[in-house]
């Protein structure tokens, strides 16, 4: 390699010179090619994800509410009766993140939009509802646990 005429060496760097012409060339058209990818799939995701929303919020949340109903009514009514004061005192707990829940309801003083009033009534009827429960799953437990103390 050593004994290049220059002529011999100017041709190989004209060669070297094309192939990276070349390979710039094919660089470009495969960024092309993704990016026109890309485009097809961001042009898919947005309508999936419009087709998504089809769905009103009040009926997916709706629906939500009626399974809960459902699940809620067969967890309670297949408790044992020797599991009903360790279950009481989970729905205390339970409740009493509800009531944080309300009490954040209750304080929408931010959101200014046209249901902040019923916003903070509901949050008010469910901070009173949830005390009461609480309030009562704690005598409730307390009056059972009552019965298994040794009497004097």
């Amino acid at each position: 390699m050593a004994n290049l005429t220059p002529e011999q060496a100017l041709e190989q760097a004209r060669a070297a010179a094309k192939a990276a012409q070349d390979a710039a060339a094919a660089a470009v058209g495969a960024a092309d090619k993704a990016q026109g990818i890309l485009g097809d799939l961001s042009a898919q995701v947005a309508s999936a994800h419009a087709a998504a929303s089809a769905v009103d919020p009040f009926v997916f949340q709706f629906s939500i509410f009626v399974m809960a109903i459902f699940v809620g009514y067969y967890v309670v009514w297949s408790v044992t009766p020797a599991l009903h004061t360790p279950l009481m005192s989970v729905t205390n707990a339970i409740s009493s993140v509800i009531v944080v829940g309300a009490l954040l309801a209750v304080g929408v003083d931010w959101a200014s939009g046209p249901g902040a009033g019923w916003a903070r009534g509901f949050g008010f009827v469910g901070t009173v509802l949830a005390a009461v429960n609480i309030f009562g799953g704690f005598m409730v437990t307390s009056r059972m646990l009552a019965m298994y103390k040794k009497k004097s």
